[in-house]
């Protein structure tokens, strides 16, 4: 497995390939629904160095703030497919080498990594206090009194951080997708072995229909 330092280059996203493991070392921020809305429709967005913070966490992490300053308690990432409308704008407006999230993307996401040379790594069987001892430092907070402190954008400062699997590669292919037309290939093989007839089809039960009660 190999922990990439952050920024990632185009040279170090271009040559992972998909299903790579990797952590990730350095700066990255977060951000959910609010920060894709705000960055696109209203212009709006943290006063950030894009070039030297270029990964960007899905997630609405839980947060404390103690006498020594704000603590990650938790930082479950979150299912990236919802962030999809607005991915690839933010993605290029960004110029972003780096997504952190759950689950997959679309093609428009996929389409604007390929331009800029950027992947998106999909998490694993993580849970987010296991990330959180991850993250060395807490380094700044925006929007936190506007958004509160689960859509406000944190800057974290990580070693190690992951692993993760690369789900998007810098290419425009995708893990998921390509797992799916696998399964549909496979499928038919594998329902002929278990007898199951060509045209079988699930049962449809409609809970609200008063013919199944």
């Amino acid at each position: 497995m190999k922990n990439i330092t952050l920024p990632m280059s185009k040279d170090t996203a271009r040559a992972l390939q998909l299903g790579d493991m990797v952590t990730v070392s350095g700066l990255m921020f977060t951000g959910r629904s609010r920060f894709h809305i705000r960055a696109i429709e209203e212009n709006i967005f943290p006063p950030l160095d894009y070039q030297a913070i270029n990964c960007f966490f899905h997630v609405g992490p839980v947060m404390r703030d103690t006498p020594d300053g704000w603590e990650v308690v938790s930082c479950e990432p979150t299912s990236s497919i919802r962030f999809e409308r607005y991915g690839a704008d933010v993605v290029r407006r960004f110029q972003l080498r780096t997504l952190i999230g759950k689950t997959t993307m679309g093609a428009r996401t996929a389409q604007a990594l390929q331009e800029v040379g950027g992947v998106y790594l999909s998490k694993i069987g993580l849970s987010g206090n296991a990330l959180r001892d991850q993250i060395t430092k807490v380094r700044q907070v925006f929007f936190l009194e506007e958004l509160g402190k689960t859509e406000a954008t944190w800057v974290y400062e990580v070693d190690h951080f992951g692993p993760f699997f690369v789900a998007i590669d810098a290419h425009g292919n995708n893990y998921f997708e390509q797992l799916a037309a696998d399964v549909s290939r496979a499928l038919p093989g594998i329902e002929r072995d278990l007898g199951i007839p060509a045209d079988y089809a699930f049962t449809n039960v409609n809970p609200d229909s008063s013919a199944n009660m």
